[in-house]
């Protein structure tokens, strides 16, 4: 599948997981440390921190589009929260692989309606798009 990118973002890392990273086009740069379960001192941020934030945002913008194009759908509220989890180990298969939960909440909505909504953002997130498949996904409303 192709697209024609609207908006192409981009990143520098240097040193890898634990090296530091800056973000092109901002003022955004850090270090990077590996978690203290894969040997790290834990100061910095590691790539699953950064996929986590990535993805939460991304999720809550494509809920929000989504109650644009299905009007029968509740509006999102202003306080809406992802909180997303994203774990890493070994594959069966050998190499690594990624698992990612998303919990969601929208206070004052109806948690069937909730729940409604948030399927229809995981249809047309970019990042649930790009993981189907891939990776195993869990969204559960709270």
């Amino acid at each position: 599948m192709s697209i024609t990118p609207i908006y192409t973002a981009g990143a520098t890392a240097t040193g890898g997981r634990d090296g530091k990273a800056s973000i092109h086009g901002s003022e955004v740069h850090f270090d990077l440390d590996p978690p203290r379960e894969m040997g790290g001192g834990g100061k910095g941020s590691n790539p699953e921190q950064l996929f986590a934030a990535g993805y939460a945002a991304c999720y809550i913008g494509a809920m929000k589009f989504a109650t644009t194009q299905d009007t029968s759908l509740a509006k999102v509220p202003d306080d809406v929260s992802v909180d997303a989890a994203v774990g890493i180990g070994p594959r069966a298969e050998g190499g690594f692989g990624l698992s990612v939960t998303l919990k969601v909440s929208m206070p004052g909505v109806d948690k069937v309606e909730a729940q409604r909504i948030a399927d229809a953002g995981h249809a047309i997130c970019p990042y649930s798009n790009a993981t189907r498949g891939n990776i195993e996904v869990t969204t559960e409303v709270i």
